[in-house]
């Protein structure tokens, strides 16, 4: 539900580390990642995954999966968030009490109805304290403030949480043509680059095939995340495509110490008409 008036904001963490500070900078920036991918072409993804490092080393990937998305800017509506704790450690999945996240580009609001469905989960609490300081779902907003039109987050942290307790929340918020799920993950971290290609082309085709069980924090820091998904993805007979596969090496980097970023495109099967 869209709140005009929100009472508690969570406040931008990362803005002017992991992204521009400044609105203009900022704007002009997810731009240009944007403007530097093909537009997109075939059906609008139900879901994509999405790198969450800063702009300069993941931007050009990340773009690749939101620009997807903007065929559907006036029809999307709600988006479910989903992504690691990096400094909270705890049990489940963790949701929030703010009616709003905050970006240089403005307020997001939080749809409070789907909050309190994924709170009817047990394995949903609030705790928002792991997403005070958390990046990863952050730094994906200024891209999606781009890319659509009016909508509303369900931000959820990944926890200690298996892929069925994942999979059943995303599935409780499935909804219809209006909603899509972006998942905020890397892939390897801190190899040479060579390495990272290897490994991350695995991952890849690992996401492809709908392996969730093939993931682990080695190849994803989101693999609880992804998993989640990717079970899914198998009970409704979903088609995932890889959009880019590139490391910090490839961006701005050294290539002796990369992380690995990928984007990915999960489509559900077109229904038949006879």
């Amino acid at each position: 539900m869209l709140k005009t008036t929100p009472q508690l904001i969570r406040p931008a963490a990362q803005a002017g580390r992991f992204y521009p500070g400044s609105p203009t900078r900022l704007q002009a920036d997810v731009n240009g990642y944007l403007e530097q991918v093909a537009p997109a072409e075939g059906p609008v993804p139900k879901a994509v995954v999405a790198p969450h490092a800063g702009y300069v080393y993941s931007g050009p990937i990340a773009a690749s999966a939101f620009v997807r998305l903007a065929p559907a800017h006036a029809r999307l509506r709600r988006v479910v968030l989903l992504g690691p704790s990096h400094y909270e450690d705890f049990e489940g999945l963790a949701a929030t009490a703010a009616d709003a996240f905050a970006t240089p580009l403005g307020l997001v609001p939080v749809d409070s109805e789907a909050i309190e469905r994924a709170l009817d989960l047990p394995q949903v609490k609030v705790f928002d304290r792991a997403h005070t300081p958390e990046h990863c779902l952050e730094v994906e907003l200024p891209f999606l403030q781009t890319v659509l039109d009016e909508f509303t987050i369900v931000p959820l942290l990944v926890g200690h949480a298996d892929p069925a307790e994942v999979g059943e929340v995303l599935d409780a918020l499935w909804d219809g043509e209006e909603t899509c799920v972006v998942v905020s993950s890397d892939l390897s971290h801190y190899l040479d680059a060579e390495s990272a290609r290897r490994v991350d082309r695995a991952t890849a085709r690992a996401i492809e095939a709908l392996r969730g069980e093939a993931l682990d924090g080695r190849c994803a820091c989101g693999c609880r995340a992804i998993a989640g998904l990717l079970c899914v993805a198998r009970t409704r007979g979903m088609r995932v495509a890889t959009l880019d596969l590139r490391n910090s090496g490839d961006t701005a980097g050294p290539a002796d110490r990369v992380v690995g970023y990928g984007a990915f495109a999960f489509f559900e099967p077109v229904p038949s008409t006879r």
